[in-house]
């Protein structure tokens, strides 16, 4: 993290070490707020336990915000806020607005709202966020609908935030 970044987005595909790489990224603060954006579904025992393991390996001294919306909990200032991630967070816009069957574009309120909300933020803030779209093409109209809504999010996330890695196999490469 250079000196005077203040938003970083951490991008990667999964199990690429994005979150850990992330929790890093402010392991020397003294306060951290954790915006955790996953809906935990309670037939889901496997993502339940990935999210107990991300629950488990947050220091004490971590506070942590669930199922608010990103944009209106970054009107409020706080030392450090880790927003973990774009990917769970977009998922449950595109629920929340029966977006999956709709025209493409449908959610375009909602990440207008966060890239304004991520824009004015000027505490530390670090973003996590899958990257998608690198491999096969989805076999799905969902799975092509969420790999271009994320992408072009994505974009736009990295045109605000000072300073952008790509998480691969662990390692962090500088993007911006």
């Amino acid at each position: 993290m250079s000196a005077t970044a203040s938003r970083t987005l951490v991008l990667g595909g999964a199990r690429s070490g994005k979150s850990a790489f992330a929790e890093g990224l402010l392991a020397e603060a003294t306060e951290v707020r954790y915006l955790a954006t996953a809906v935990l579904d309670p037939t889901d025992n496997d993502f339940a336990e990935r999210v107990a393991v991300h629950r488990d390996r947050r220091p004490a001294h971590w506070s942590t915000v669930e199922n608010i919306e990103p944009a209106t909990v970054l009107t409020t200032g706080a030392p450090a806020t880790l927003l973990d991630d774009i990917g769970t967070w977009l998922t449950a816009r595109l629920d929340a607005r029966a977006a999956w069957d709709a025209p493409r574009g449908t959610v375009i309120p909602d990440c207008d709202e966060l890239v304004a909300a991520v824009a004015a933020y000027r505490q530390r803030l670090v973003i996590v966020s899958p990257e998608v779209g690198m491999g096969v093409i989805p076999a799905t109209r969902s799975g092509r609908l969420f790999r271009d809504e994320i992408g072009t999010l994505n974009q736009r996330l990295a045109q605000v935030c000072d300073e952008a890695f790509l998480i691969v196999a662990g390692l962090p490469v500088r993007l911006k």
